[in-house]
């Protein structure tokens, strides 16, 4: 019998399902649409979609981390996911975005405290 997910690995398995569908398709497919929605130029070369490739890799990555329990990862994304806004305000402060994009960190940070809580509540092993 399969044990279950525990809570943070769920919080982790949202998180990637969030940025595939939310950041990573819709940027690889229509980022010309996506971008000028939030003050944005429309990209005229490939990097973009590179990028979103990329973005769909990790999403991928958290998602079969959550299935095979990987708690270090999760610890690591936490942490890691904490630094989003603090990189998008010096993007806003240095010019280089329109302050939108600090509103772009809300859901890595709800994740980040979501599986913050979860590992704490998780009961040791």
């Amino acid at each position: 019998m399969k044990k279950p997910m525990s809570n943070a690995a769920k919080s982790l398995q949202v998180y990637g399902g969030y940025i595939i569908l939310f950041l990573g398709l819709p940027f690889l497919l229509i980022p010309g649409a996506l971008l000028p929605l939030v003050g944005m130029s429309a990209p005229t070369d490939v990097w973009v979609r590179v990028l979103a490739m990329t973005v769909l890799f990790l999403g991928y990555y958290y998602v079969q981390a959550a299935r095979r329990e990987l708690t270090d990862l999760f610890r690591w994304s936490v942490n890691i996911r904490f630094t989003v806004p603090i990189f998008f305000v010096a993007f806003v402060i240095l010019g280089f975005a329109p302050p939108v994009l600090i509103a772009f960190s809300v859901p890595d940070v709800s994740f980040a405290i979501w599986t913050a809580l979860a590992l704490r509540s998780a009961k040791p092993a």
